[in-house]
C-alpha cells in the first residue's frame, strides 16, 4: 500500500485552472480519471489525512503511485477529455457500466443504394438511421412486419439481394408484396429510397400524414368500386394503427425527450433510460453500475449522459433531457450536450404534469432493474459460496457462516420501538425463520439498550430449547422449564400466567419440534450475528451473549454510512473491498432486516392510531361500528348515549347495546386534542375520526400492546 505523500505534487506545481487528472499505479496503469474546475483545489482533497477520506477514496489513493494532469481551456473541454480517457483506459476506480452497446436498434441503411431495414447492435455507423434502442429484438421484428405492408422496403441481406438480381426472381417477401423488389427492377432506386424515407418519417412520429393519405385513397377506391384495393388499403391502415398502439402517446405536443432515472444503494446503481420521440416511447435501455468511487446521484447522471451521448451528434441528442438530479455544476454538461446536438438542449428535473408522471414510471423500472440484478446475483451458487468464504476470511471465522441472523431496531422518535430478526441460510433469505420483537424492558429511544434486550431474549429461547433436547451435560432440568429474567433455568412452578417466563414475557415451548418434525422458532443457533449499527451496537450484542455464557457465535456490525464492518473490542473497522461479494451479502442481510423492522413498526403505529374501545366489543364488526359512528357522529356522543338510544341504530339489538355501553364505560376516554400552537383544547369533530372510530388527536393514545410474533 503506497503512501500518498510519496507522490504528492509540490506546492505551486498544480495549476489553478480547469483540467483532467489521472492517477496511475506502480505499473503505470491508469486507475482513476477525474475532471475539475480547479485542479489545485480538487487534487488537494486527495492528499489530506487518510483518516478523513472516504474508504473508497482512501483505497484509490493508497493504490496509486503517481498523479498527472492536463490543463484545458473550459469545463466543457474537461468533460469531453474525461469521457475520452475513461473510454480509452477503463480505470478500475471509475464508475463502470455493464451491458453497454448490447441493446438492439431498428436501423435503416440510408448509406446504401437500396436502403435496408434491419436489426443492428454495436457501434453506430455513419449514414444509418437508428430508432430505439429496444429491449428485445423480437419487438423490432414485430414492428417491421406490420409496417412492411405499407412501406415495402428491402430487408434482405446483400447476398440474397445479389442472388435475386442474378436470377431475376425476388425472394418470398417480394411475392407476398412485403418488399417492393428493387432487386428485379419492380421499382427504381429513387422510388425505393423514397419508400425508405417515408418509413423513417413514420418511425420518427409523423404518423397522421400517412394515415390520412391512406384513408383518402381508400375512400377514392371505394367510390370507383375498386373494392379489393380499398380492402387492402383498409388492412394497411389497420397495420399502421396496430404499430402505433405498440407505442402509445405519453407526452403531448410531439415531444422529443430522453428520461433518465437512477435507483441506487451503497454498492450499486441501476440506470434506466426511456427514449421518447414524437410523444411516444420509442425505446428503452438500462445499465447496472458498480459504485467503485464515492459518487452522488448527480454525478451518476453525468456519467450516464456521457455514456449516452459521448458518440452521438445531431438529432440523436434530443432537445430535452429529464433527469432525477442535476450534475454539479450543470452548465458545462448542458453546454456539452448543446454542442453535440448543434442546437439548444434543456437539461432539467421534471416538477409536475405528464413528464413528472412518466419520470416516476422510469424510476420504477430502474428500481425493478436493480432488484432483478440483485436477485440474479444472489441466486448464483458460486457467487454465494464466494461471499460466505470472504466473510469467513474477513472476520477470521473457523468456517463459512452457513446461517446468518441480522437484527435491526426501528422506532419513530422513541415510540413503538420494535426489532426484527432475519435469517439467511447458505446466502439465501429464509423468510419462515424471520421473527419480530417488541421492546418491553424500558420506554423511550435507546438503540444500544434495545439491541441488548433483543439479543438476550432471542438466545434465552435458544438455551431453553437446547436444554429440552438433552444437549446440556446434566440433563436434569424438567420439561416445561422457563428462563427467568436473569437468564437462569427455572422449574415449572416459576412460570408466570399463561405460561410466560417470569419477568420476560417469553412463552417457552414444551417440545423442540412441531407435529411435522420442523424445528421450533429458536431451535437453531447462527454461526454469525449481524447487527445494524457500529461499535456500540456490536458491544451490546456481544455483552448479551457473554451474559448468557454463549461464546461460540461470532458477532459483527455493519455501519450504513460507510459500509464498515465492526467487530467486538476492535478500535478500527474491517473495510471490505467495494466489489466484494461478502460485503454485498452483508449489505443485503442488513437491508432486509431494516425493511422487516420498519414494516412492523409502521403496522404497529397504524393500528395504534386506529384503535377504538369498540374493537373490544365481541361480535361487533366494521359495518356496525361504522353505522354507530355515522348515527352519533363521534365516539364522545356514543359514550354519553343511553342503551335505548343505541338500540335505535339499525342492526344493534338490546343485548349488543348493553355490551357496547359497558365497554365504553370501562374504557377511559383518551386525552383531549390540543392545538400545539395555541394550547387550546379542541372539541371532537365528526370528520376527525380514524377508521377505528377514535378521533385522531395530538394527545396520548390509548395504551394497547399486541403480542410478539
Amino acid at each position: 500500500m503506497a503512501d500518498p505523500s510519496s507522490y504528492r505534487p509540490k506546492p505551486g506545481e498544480i495549476p489553478d485552472s480547469p483540467g483532467v487528472y489521472r492517477f496511475r499505479d506502480d505499473h503505470r496503469r491508469v486507475i482513476y480519471v477525474g475532471k475539475a474546475k480547479s485542479l489545485r483545489q480538487r487534487l488537494a482533497n486527495y492528499f489530506q489525512d487518510l483518516a478523513g477520506l472516504h474508504p473508497r477514496t482512501r483505497s484509490m489513493v493508497t493504490t496509486a503511485a503517481s498523479v498527472e494532469w492536463t490543463v484545458v481551456s473550459t469545463e466543457v473541454e474537461a468533460l469531453q477529455l474525461e469521457y475520452s480517457w475513461i473510454k480509452e483506459y477503463d480505470p478500475r476506480f471509475n464508475v463502470k457500466y455493464r451491458d453497454d452497446k448490447s441493446y438492439p436498434y431498428l436501423a435503416v441503411t440510408m448509406n446504401e443504394e437500396f436502403p435496408r431495414v434491419q436489426v443492428m447492435r454495436g457501434h453506430k455507423k455513419k449514414g444509418v438511421r437508428y430508432f430505439g434502442p429496444y429491449a428485445h429484438a423480437w419487438a423490432i421484428r414485430d414492428t417491421v412486419d406490420l409496417l412492411l405492408r405499407v412501406f415495402p422496403v428491402r430487408t434482405c441481406s446483400a447476398g440474397v439481394f445479389k442472388n435475386a438480381a442474378r436470377t431475376g426472381r425476388p425472394c418470398l417477401l417480394g411475392y407476398i408484396e412485403k418488399c417492393s423488389a428493387p432487386c428485379v427492377d419492380r421499382v427504381s432506386a429513387e422510388e425505393h429510397r423514397e419508400l425508405a424515407e417515408e418509413f423513417c418519417d413514420f418511425m420518427t412520429g409523423r404518423t397522421n400524414t400517412y394515415i390520412r393519405r391512406l384513408e383518402k385513397q381508400m375512400g377514392e377506391a371505394a367510390e370507383e368500386m375498386e373494392y379489393e384495393r380499398a380492402a387492402r388499403l383498409r388492412d394497411d391502415i389497420g397495420a399502421l394503427k396496430k404499430a402505433m398502439e405498440k407505442n402509445a402517446v405519453v407526452l403531448a405536443d410531439a415531444t422529443d425527450a430522453d428520461l433518465i432515472a437512477v435507483a441506487e444503494d451503497e454498492l450499486e446503481a441501476a440506470v434506466q433510460i426511456f427514449h421518447v420521440r414524437g410523444g411516444r416511447v420509442r425505446g428503452q435501455r438500462g445499465w447496472v453500475t458498480d459504485k467503485v468511487e464515492e459518487i452522488t446521484t448527480g454525478a451518476l447522471v453525468e456519467h450516464a449522459l456521457q455514456q449516452l451521448y459521448g458518440e452521438e451528434t445531431g438529432d440523436a441528442v434530443p432537445k430535452e433531457v429529464l433527469v432525477p438530479a442535476l450534475p454539479d455544476p450543470v452548465e458545462p454538461v448542458q453546454e456539452w450536450l448543446t454542442g453535440r446536438r448543434g442546437s439548444g438542449v434543456s437539461l432539467r428535473i421534471p416538477q409536475r404534469g405528464d413528464k413528472k408522471a412518466l419520470m416516476e414510471t422510469v424510476q420504477r423500472n430502474a428500481q425493478q432493474a436493480l432488484v432483478l440484478h440483485k436477485t440474479k446475483r444472489a441466486s448464483d451458487l458460486t457467487t454465494r459460496s464466494r461471499a460466505l468464504e470472504e466473510i469467513a476470511d474477513a472476520l477470521d471465522l473457523d468456517s463459512a457462516p452457513l446461517r446468518i441472523e441480522c437484527y435491526d431496531i426501528s422506532h419513530l422518535q422513541g415510540d413503538d420501538v420494535v426489532a426484527s430478526m432475519v435469517v439467511f441460510e447458505d446466502g439465501l433469505a429464509r423468510k419462515s425463520e424471520y421473527r419480530r420483537f417488541q421492546i418491553k424492558g424500558f420506554a423511550g429511544q435507546d438503540d444500544v439498550r434495545s439491541m441488548h434486550e433483543v439479543i438476550t431474549r432471542r438466545f434465552r429461547r435458544y438455551l431453553a430449547e437446547k436444554e429440552k433436547t438433552g444437549e446440556w451435560a446434566d440433563g436434569e432440568t424438567t420439561q416445561g422449564s422457563v428462563i427467568t429474567e436473569n437468564g437462569v433455568i427455572a422449574e415449572n412452578g416459576v412460570t408466570a400466567e399463561n405460561g410466560e417466563a417470569a419477568g420476560t414475557g417469553e412463552i417457552i415451548a414444551t417440545s423442540l419440534t412441531e407435529d411435522d418434525g420442523r424445528p421450533k422458532k429458536f431451535a437453531y443457533p447462527p454461526q454469525l450475528v449481524v447487527v445494524d449499527g457500529g461499535a456500540p451496537q456490536v458491544a451490546a450484542a456481544r455483552r448479551a451473549l457473554d451474559d448468557l455464557g454463549i461464546d461460540d457465535i461470532a458477532v459483527c456490525g455493519l455501519a450504513k454510512r460507510l459500509e464498515e464492518v465492526w467487530l467486538p473490542g476492535d478500535d478500527d473497522p474491517v473495510v471490505l473491498p467495494r466489489t466484494s461479494e461478502g460485503l454485498y451479502l452483508l449489505q443485503r442481510v442488513r437491508d432486509e432486516a431494516h425493511r422487516f423492522a420498519i414494516t412492523y413498526q409502521r403496522t404497529k403505529r397504524s393500528k395504534r392510531f386506529r384503535s377504538s374501545p369498540l374493537d373490544d366489543v365481541p361480535g361487533l364488526g366494521d359495518t356496525r361500528k361504522q353505522a354507530l359512528l355515522k348515527h352519533f357522529g363521534s365516539l364522545k356522543k356514543l359514550r354519553s348515549a343511553t342503551i335505548d338510544q343505541i338500540c335505535e341504530v339499525p342492526g344493534i339489538g338490546r343485548k349488543t347495546a348493553e355490551t357496547i355501553a359497558a365497554a365504553l364505560a370501562q374504557a377511559a376516554p383518551a386525552a383531549p386534542a390540543v392545538n400545539t400552537a395555541t394550547g387550546e383544547i379542541m372539541e371532537e369533530e365528526p370528520g376527525t375520526m380514524g377508521t377505528g372510530g377514535e378521533p385522531v388527536r395530538t394527545g396520548a393514545p390509548d395504551e394497547r400492546r399486541g403480542q410478539e410474533t
